[in-house]
């Protein structure tokens, strides 16, 4: 019988949140748990810590990622897409059992909904449910489960319309930013975030000796009929298209409204993080420091991706700048991944979501202050990503180029407007800070899209050209 890591690896090179797809990576431990169920109760279930090494010299030497697990008597045939293998589980007297992830498994989820609302301790695992005299949400213990098929590098479950839990896969030591930022947000009133309704904390053995903790998930308020912001824009950008001989604020789907309102919330989160969290100043020799990073970023884009290399100089210039700005720069936390995709449309109005930050960096990266600029930079991106994602459907048509154009920069200069209005500073004022995050970003992009989507390149080498041009 093939073993049970062998099993484990084979399942986890195959999910979208197993982040080491394309890397010589191995699945070589796995520690569990102790059991969310009790004694004699199927499917049992725990959860299980997968510790993955890279090949000799590699940029991490272990990595862990978390894999709730239903264990079954026999094959539950509804889970096939969900099997992570069969073996003979010592911790169960040796039985042989089917071994499901259990996010997927609608008997076994009831066990983190249930842990989560009373706040049970277990032995290494803590749930904490958040008791707040202004809740008003309540969670029915018989709630059912369904798992979400957008996110990429978590997992997130709704239980009815009421609660989405967020299970993070990949763990580190510390406090998750997303925990730290949305707990401080929600305890500071802010309508501008899903609240925040309970989490889960766990430890595990550390490689090499040791317990590292972490949190494990989050669980929120369901944001029901809400409307992600990347798929509202982009129907946008559709109306737009189909009527190529209008501008885009004579189109009956104009988002610049929507984007000065989605500017004027980001502003107000800004300034309640700066109010509930800590604040710091960045000095001049500090500049100098983040604009070295960033030429280094470039560098290694780069020598991978020959499009690039003809916009080093302009884009470089960015970052030269950015090095002799010689002011001090106010930082703060932020969200740190911020685009399209994670702002919500509700009937209130927008909420931002997901302050994780971006998951290929490390946990201390991600909670490290940083200023307000790079969100603003990440959005503004998203709007051109919006307009030139469907520009493949019009291949060669000039003028649904130039709409695609229009759009973004209308819509850039909207958000900006709103932005503005609310922070009594404008982000096109600080042309400096904006322009090279711009381009930070746009190298982040180009050697993302030359990886993982290549007919998405275009987009990237686009930007990294005006901004060229403009420097």
């Amino acid at each position: 019988m093939t073993s049970h890591l062998d099993q484990v690896q084979s399942f986890c090179a195959n999910q979208r949140w197993f982040g080491e797809k394309g890397h010589d990576v191995r699945v070589d431990a796995m520690a569990t748990s102790a059991w969310l169920s009790g004694e004699g109760v199927w499917p049992a279930v725990r959860i299980g810590f997968v510790y993955c090494s890279g090949p000799p010299g590699a940029e991490f030497p272990i990595r862990v990622y978390q894999m709730p697990l239903s264990y079954h008597p026999a094959p539950a045939e509804h889970l096939g897409h969900a099997l992570v293998g069969d073996w003979d589980e010592q911790d169960l007297d040796d039985a042989q059992v089917w071994v499901y992830d259990a996010l997927h498994d609608k008997e076994a989820t009831p066990y983190w909904l249930d842990a989560v609302t009373h706040g049970r301790q277990l032995d290494g695992l803590e749930f904490h449910p958040v008791h707040s005299p202004e809740r008003t949400i309540v969670v029915p213990d018989d709630a059912q489960s369904l798992v979400l098929t957008v996110e990429q590098s978590n997992t997130s479950l709704v239980f009815g319309d009421t609660a989405l839990l967020k299970v993070f896969r990949r763990l580190e030591p510390g406090s998750n930013p997303g925990v730290e930022i949305e707990s401080a947000l929600t305890e500071a009133g802010s309508e501008l975030v899903p609240e925040v309704l309970g989490w889960a904390r766990g430890s595990w053995p550390r490689a090499g000796g040791g317990t590292d903790t972490g949190d494990l998930a989050m669980m929120t308020a369901f944001q029901k009929n809400a409307t992600d912001g990347w798929s509202y824009a982009t129907t946008s950008v559709r109306d737009l298209y189909a009527e190529a001989d209008l501008h885009a604020e004579e189109v009956g789907g104009d988002f610049a409204g929507e984007s000065h309102r989605l500017g004027a919330s980001t502003a107000q989160v800004h300034a309640e993080l700066a109010k509930a969290l800590p604040t710091d100043v960045w000095e001049p020799s500090q500049m100098v420091e983040h604009a070295a990073a960033m030429q280094r970023r470039l560098d290694h884009a780069a020598a991978q991706i020959p499009e690039l290399q003809p916009y080093v100089p302009g884009l470089r210039r960015a970052f030269d700048a950015l090095a002799a700005y010689g002011q001090p720069v106010p930082v703060q936390r932020i969200h740190g991944d911020f685009h399209l995709g994670q702002v919500l449309r509700t009937i209130e109005g927008w909420k931002l979501i997901d302050f994780e930050g971006e998951p290929a960096k490390s946990l201390p990266e991600r909670r490290a202050l940083d200023t307000t600029i790079k969100d603003v930079a990440g959005i503004l991106r998203s709007f051109d990503y919006a307009a030139r994602s469907l520009l493949s459907d019009h291949h060669g048509d000039q003028q649904i180029a130039y709409r695609a154009a229009e759009w973004a920069n209308r819509n850039r200069n909207a958000f900006c407007d709103g932005y503005a209005e609310v922070a009594n500073t404008d982000p096109r004022d600080q042309g400096v800070l904006l322009s090279a995050f711009l381009a930070d970003k746009v190298v982040y992009e180009t050697l993302y899209e030359a990886r993982n989507r290549p007919t998405w390149l275009p987009i990237p080498l686009a930007a990294a050209a005006q901004l060229s041009a403009a420097e």
